[in-house]
């Protein structure tokens, strides 16, 4: 009966703290998620209102990049906010594994959006009398496509093989998500559900990782050597806040899950997880908004047509 118990539901610790603590960090999440839920939409909505944002192929990934983005924070929060309320933390097998597949089908998906737009902005600046060619509205809805399928199948094999796995000591995580801590729980033999699970971290990671550096690494000489002045400024501005997006989100990424599982503390991987998993999500509709003269131009349209609207109304 014990083992039947433990291989139906895992309890997650959650962040270890007393009562009072919980409901500040109650309030504090869900204010976080309410507000990163309304900036995305508010992205998302300008991007399909405004007809000259919606016409840049840039603004075509960067409103799938902010569905992406409400996906991403909900396959978290809404189960975080939940055990704060409660003591238990327990969560059944299949939704615990449920949450494992969607978190890094989601987190490799963002991976591949980030190259992407990197490739973009690469093929925007570096070759501009073939980027409207090459991304025109059918590549680029294939591309957007591309990513979400390959992010969806990435992980499919390891987590699936993990899911296999005998379950038989502590059924007691000491995290606040599903994630490859599961590992740690299971009996042995592991097989080769580590090692697939680790290779596929260091593909998807390193590989996107690199590719978006190779690609901004390019553009920056490209925009050096420039002798045009104002449109190197431009440019300059437009890839410094993709840069800082990349930044955030490899930043806190790689360093947990290129390292070999168990080699880091739980609560420092609790600390990294909320960057990427909360703040991160928060902060790029912020960064992408408040630096970008073009999406403050869409905003001004789409609110003097609504403004002029409600006065005919």
């Amino acid at each position: 009966i014990k083992i039947f118990l433990i291989f139906e539901e895992f309890v997650l610790l959650g962040f270890g703290i007393g009562q009072h603590n919980r409901l500040l960090l109650l309030v504090f999440f869900t204010f976080l998620y309410v507000l990163t839920l309304a900036e995305n939409i508010t992205i998302i909505i300008l991007v399909f209102l405004d007809i000259h944002l919606a016409q840049l192929p840039m603004y075509h990934f960067l409103r799938n990049f902010s569905l992406l983005e409400i996906c991403y924070v909900t396959s978290t929060m809404p189960r975080m906010l939940f055990d704060l309320t409660s003591l238990q933390g327990i969560i059944s097998f299949q939704a615990c594994f449920l949450q494992f597949y969607i978190f890094y089908f989601l987190g490799s998906t963002e991976a591949f959006f980030l190259s992407a737009m990197a490739l973009d902005r690469y093929l925007a600046i570096c070759h501009p009398l073939y980027y409207p060619t090459v991304m025109s509205s059918r590549n680029c809805s294939k591309l957007v496509a591309g990513c979400w399928m390959v992010g969806f199948l990435a992980y499919a094999v390891p987590i699936t093989l993990i899911s296999r796995l005998s379950f038989c000591g502590s059924n007691v995580l000491d995290h606040f998500l599903c994630d490859q801590g599961l590992l740690t729980l299971a009996c042995p033999p592991l097989g080769n559900a580590p090692l697939i699970l680790f290779s596929m971290n260091i593909f998807i990671i390193l590989g996107n990782l690199i590719f978006v550096t190779i690609s901004y690494g390019v553009i920056i000489v490209i925009l050096i050597k420039s002798s045009n002045q104002s449109s190197r400024k431009k440019a300059f501005s437009t890839i410094s806040i993709h840069i800082m997006v990349v930044t955030l989100f490899y930043g806190s990424v790689a360093g947990l899950y290129v390292a070999p599982s168990g080699k880091t503390q739980s609560h420092t991987v609790k600390i990294v997880t909320i960057f990427y998993t909360v703040v991160s999500p928060f902060l790029n509709p912020m960064i992408y908004c408040l630096r970008n003269d073009q999406v403050k131009e869409a905003l001004d349209r789409v609110l003097r047509r609504t403004e002029q609207w409600l006065r005919k109304r």
